[in-house]
C-alpha cells in the first residue's frame, strides 16, 4: 500500500549509464513483472529493487550512483540495500576475464533478477553450466465427481391403510418452548485487496480532497490496474492523483479517472535481445557484494565473503591457534640481543 511520505524516484531514463561493458545485466529466465514482484521487502530495498529492475541494462547500480538518483537514500543506506538484495538472491556481482580485440582484461558486471535465485541456481549460472531450471508446478488435483443419479424405478404399490389408532387419552397440553435462537451465519472473510484498488484508498490519506468511496475505488480499479502495470510504484500512481489539485474538487472519482486516462505512463519498452558478444570469457569469478573480494561461487554464499557474513577465517594449515606470531619473534628478536650484549 502507498503511504503518504512516500517520495518520487526520477524515470528511468535519466540514470547514469556505467562504462561499455560494465554496469547492468538481466539474468535470463526471469518471470513477468508485475506491481508486487517486491512487496515482501522492507520498504527500502523494495523501492530500490523496483527502481534496478526498470533499468536497462548497461545502467550504473554501484551505491554511489544509486545514491545520487535516489534523493531519499544515502550511498550507506544504498550499499546495505545492495547487500540485502545480494542475500535475497535478486543479484551477483561478478567479475570477468575476457578476451576483446583490445586484449585481455577483468570487467565487473552486476546481473539482476527481480525473481529471486538460490546459491545453486547462480553458483550454475555464473559456472557456465546453465541455469538449472525450476521444478514445474504440480497439477491441480481433478475436480471430484459427484456420483449419477440412480435411475428411476417403477412406482411402489399402494399399501392398505393403516387402521385407525384408538384417541389418546387426554392429557394437560405441554407448555409452550422458547424458539431457538438462530444461528448467526459465519462472516466471509474480506477478498485480498489488489495493489491497484490499495493505491486508489489511500488516496484521502496523502490529500482529503481526493477521498474515494469503495465504489469509487472498485469502478476506477481496472485503470489503476493497467498504470500499474506499465509503472510498478503505486508511489507513482498516488503522486499524480494528488498533484497540483484545484482548490476545491467537487467530484475526486471524475478527476482521478480524467488523470488515469491522461497521466497513463506509455507502455515500457520491451526487453532488448542480448547482443552478439564479440569477446570471449575466459573465468567467471563472484565479487562480494560488500567488499568487492573475488572467489568462487561456492566459497560466497548470498554473494558476501566470509568476512563480510562475520565468520572467522579459518587458520592456516600448520599455525599454531592463539599464538600471536608478530609478538613473539618481537620476543625472539629481543632475548637474541640481550644475550649478543652479554657475550660481550
Amino acid at each position: 500500500m502507498a503511504s503518504a511520505d512516500c517520495s518520487v524516484a526520477p524515470h528511468a531514463s535519466a540514470h547514469p549509464l556505467a562504462n561499455p561493458g560494465y554496469g547492468k545485466r538481466s539474468a535470463p529466465g526471469q518471470s513477468p513483472r508485475r506491481a508486487d514482484d517486491f512487496a515482501h521487502l522492507p520498504k527500502r530495498e523494495a523501492a530500490i529493487a523496483a527502481y534496478i529492475d526498470r533499468l536497462p541494462d548497461g545502467s550504473a547500480i554501484d551505491a554511489k550512483t544509486l545514491a545520487k538518483s535516489l534523493p531519499d537514500y544515502g550511498q550507506m543506506a544504498c550499499g546495505t540495500a545492495l547487500r540485502k538484495l545480494s542475500e535475497a538472491g535478486y543479484l551477483r556481482r561478478v567479475r570477468e576475464h575476457v578476451i576483446t580485440e583490445d586484449g585481455a582484461r577483468w570487467v565487473t558486471r552486476t546481473f539482476f533478477s527481480r525473481t529471486a535465485r538460490d546459491d545453486a541456481w547462480w553458483g550454475a549460472f555464473i559456472r557456465g553450466d546453465g541455469a538449472p531450471e525450476s521444478s514445474p508446478a504440480a497439477p491441480a488435483p481433478a475436480p471430484a465427481l459427484a456420483p449419477a443419479p440412480a435411475p428411476a424405478s417403477a412406482p411402489a404399490p399402494a399399501s392398505a391403510p393403516a387402521p385407525a389408532s384408538a384417541p389418546a387419552p387426554a392429557s394437560a397440553p405441554a407448555p409452550a418452548s422458547a424458539p431457538a435462537p438462530a444461528l448467526a451465519p459465519a462472516l466471509a472473510p474480506a477478498p485480498a485487496r489488489s495493489p491497484a484498488y490499495s493505491a486508489l484508498a489511500s488516496l484521502g490519506r496523502t490529500d482529503p480532497r481526493m477521498t474515494l468511496s469503495a465504489a469509487d475505488c472498485a469502478r476506477l480499479e481496472p485503470f489503476a490496474t493497467t498504470w500499474l502495470a506499465r509503472d510498478a510504484d503505486p508511489a507513482h500512481l498516488v503522486q499524480a492523483l494528488t498533484a497540483g489539485l484545484p482548490t476545491r474538487v467537487h467530484s475526486p472519482a471524475a478527476l482521478a479517472r480524467t488523470r488515469l486516462e491522461n497521466k497513463l505512463p506509455p507502455e515500457p519498452e520491451p526487453e532488448p535481445e542480448p547482443e552478439p558478444r564479440s569477446e570471449i570469457t575466459i573465468r567467471r569469478l563472484v565479487e562480494c557484494a560488500d567488499c568487492g573480494r573475488p572467489g568462487p561461487p561456492s566459497a560466497l554464499p548470498g554473494g558476501l565473503c566470509r568476512p563480510c557474513r562475520g565468520e572467522a577465517a579459518p587458520a592456516p594449515p600448520g599455525s599454531l591457534p592463539g599464538v600471536n606470531v608478530r609478538s613473539w619473534s618481537e620476543r625472539l628478536r629481543a632475548a637474541a640481543r640481550n644475550a649478543k650484549g652479554m657475550s660481550e
